[in-house]
């Protein structure tokens, strides 16, 4: 693989300098997802290890970073507390081969089709959720576990913050945290050279070891002791149904991230476009890795992909490299990730979490497209109210509902041409959703009356329909009234 990457000099040197870009933005992303959903520092570094090593060198996108991401956090949560750190290596063992499987039946290209509201409300209720629960986190509190719970906490943890200096320090380290993010892109050029998630971090970072300040930092028990691949027993809990509804969920949202994710790179460079089911079939062999070594399920991740593009990144050799730079910082330099302060890492997670809801595109999408808007916001609220299993299946089922809806159009035209019969012209889709409409049409007919019932015109005619029309008819001819003539429609599909 190296040796064809190798061969312009050029090239070669901005993969290279890209790579540091990446891997200067991974770091703190890795390490802050990774505490934020309960599970130790380490794990984070590893999926990104494994997002560049793996699955950077396979087929599928050419430029897009792969690692663990901010919205699969709030899912991760709750099955690490549900059922525990070591079936979450099975839950993402099994996610990757479900990925695998996918990909080789060729279904990478049917994620496109999902619904671009649902996956917008998907990453709005994980951004309400991540925002929520890491304003725990940034005045060193505990979470309460439901969506729920964490809004409704929030005057309490405002009276905690205000009555307790050790919870007022960290929160105001992590709320400084949000403020650099939030300033750092109004800097001249020059300056961003350096990513803002890393500024923020070390600047919070240098702010409490000058100041001295008593708040809590991340635990680090170094790379190889962090890797706890999933035992027998843990295997066999992927039985259960609460477990293969987690793995779906993995399956639907990893998946989906990653190709919504691969569609948006690709908008952003003129390289080789993606193969949607080679990089499905990647990211399921790289969550099949991080399953084996109990780490976190991976996406491919538009942050980290989009400042690989604007680096200058040409080809596959800056993913790689920046999982190398992941390695070689887990293994020579662990001690560094235990002088962060957690409220800092919340902090980058609360900018994350809110860049995740699309703030700016909601009152656009109410005006033009109200039914999506409806779907959007449906999905998020579930997924803050519920589980993040349940708001997507919502939110899907609701986007086919309103797709089947606007489908069947159904017109009626009702006309009286001469010697007192009465003609009913049907067209369009005849299907359920349109029964109250068009039984309410016949049934206010006339009695006495000859009726013609048109369906010359119908595209559509299911069996619901067609059994309503059936004893419309018959409770018609029975009241001594002319039969009904019905005109067939000569091509029509039925179901």
């Amino acid at each position: 693989m190296l040796p064809t990457l190798i061969k312009d000099p050029v090239s070669v040197r901005r993969d290279v300098l890209a790579s540091l870009v990446v891997f200067l933005v991974a770091l703190p992303l890795c390490v802050g997802v990774a505490v934020a959903s309960g599970v130790p520092a380490e794990l984070g570094l590893i999926t990104g290890i494994v997002g560049g090593l793996v699955v950077g060198a396979m087929p599928g996108s050419s430029l897009q970073v792969s690692g663990p991401a901010a919205g699969l956090t709030v899912l991760v949560f709750e099955a690490v507390q549900e059922f525990g750190l070591g079936v979450l290596g099975a839950i993402v063992l099994a996610t990757g081969l479900a990925q695998i499987a996918l990909g080789a039946v060729r279904f990478g290209r049917w994620f496109r089709a999902i619904s671009v509201a649902v996956v917008q409300g998907m990453l709005a209720g994980i951004g309400l959720v991540l925002v929520f629960g890491q304003l725990y986190t940034m005045a060193g509190v505990k979470q309460p576990r439901s969506g729920v719970d964490k809004i409704l906490g929030i005057p309490a943890l405002i009276g905690d913050i205000a009555t307790n200096r050790t919870a007022l320090t960290a929160f105001a380290v992590g709320a400084g945290t949000i403020a650099v993010l939030v300033l750092w892109k109004k800097l001249p050029a020059k300056a961003q050279v350096l990513p803002g998630p890393l500024a923020a971090v070390a600047l919070a970072t240098a702010a409490t070891a000058l100041g001295g300040l008593d708040i809590a930092n991340v635990r680090v028990k170094g790379l190889a002791d962090a890797i706890q691949p999933p035992a027998l027993n843990d295997l066999t809990t992927l039985g259960g149904i609460g477990v293969l509804g987690t793995v779906l969920a993995f399956t639907l949202i990893a998946s989906a991230e990653s190709l919504f994710s691969a569609a948006a790179v690709d908008r952003m460079h003129h390289g080789p476009r993606t193969h949607y089911d080679k990089e499905l079939m990647a990211q399921g062999i790289g969550n099949t890795v991080c399953g084996i070594l109990g780490a976190l399920p991976m996406t491919a991740v538009i942050v980290r992909s989009s400042a690989n593009v604007q680096a200058g990144a040409k080809t596959k050799l800056s993913r790689i490299l920046h999982g190398a730079w992941l390695l070689l910082f887990a293994v020579l330099l662990p001690a560094a990730i235990g002088i962060i302060p957690l409220a800092a890492l919340a902090g980058v997670l609360v900018h994350a979490g809110c860049k995740l809801v699309p703030f700016k595109e909601i009152l656009p999408l109410w005006r033009e497209h109200r039914g999506e808007a409806v779907i959007l916001g449906t999905t998020a609220v579930a997924i803050v109210t519920t589980s993040m299993f349940e708001g997507v299946v919502l939110g899907l089922l609701l986007a086919v509902v309103k797709s089947a809806w606007e489908s069947s159009t159904l017109h009626l035209d009702v006309r009286e041409p001469a010697h007192g019969r009465i003609v009913v012209a049907v067209s369009g889709f005849a299907t359920f959703l349109r029964l109250p409409r068009l039984l309410e049409t016949l049934e206010a007919l006339p009695q006495n009356r000859p009726i013609e019932l048109d369906l010359s015109q119908v595209r559509h005619l299911d069996h619901a329909c067609r059994a309503a029309l059936e004893n419309w008819a018959a409770r018609h001819n029975g009241k001594g009234a002319e039969a009904v003539r019905v005109r067939h429609p000569e091509a029509v599909t039925a179901s």
